[in-house]
């Protein structure tokens, strides 16, 4: 099997793969939102750690110290733009699990738990 060159670093998420992930539990996965704290204020799913992408200068310099490049490293947004950027950054750190959740918290909300606020 080839893979050429521009394949993205990161492989997609359904939120329904991403429910049962969040079901299972456990330590093995690290959860990163990269929406602005209002945005996570107005819907947020439990264990994400919120790094919004526009105070990147913040906490860039901790990513290392912060998490684990060689574990499976879940990336969440509103839609799944916001993300799919924060995976491209994360594999230029040397991530190398990473996964963005396509649709974001949006999809999350209309196809997995419509409990978690639309906005």
């Amino acid at each position: 099997m080839t893979v050429s060159s521009d394949a993205a670093p990161y492989a997609p998420l359904s939120v329904e793969a991403l429910a049962q992930r969040l079901a299972e539990g456990g330590d093995a996965v690290q959860l990163i939102d990269v929406r602005e704290p209002q945005e996570v204020e107005t819907a947020s799913l439990a264990g994400f750690e919120n790094l919004p992408l526009s105070e990147s200068a913040a906490w860039s310099e901790t990513i290392h110290s912060r998490f684990e490049c060689d574990r499976e490293t879940i990336v969440l947004c509103h839609h799944g733009m916001r993300s799919a950027q924060m995976c491209m950054w994360l594999a230029q750190q040397g991530f190398t699990q990473l996964k963005n959740v396509t649709g974001g918290i949006d999809a999350y909300s209309l196809m997995v738990d419509r409990s978690v606020p639309r906005y």
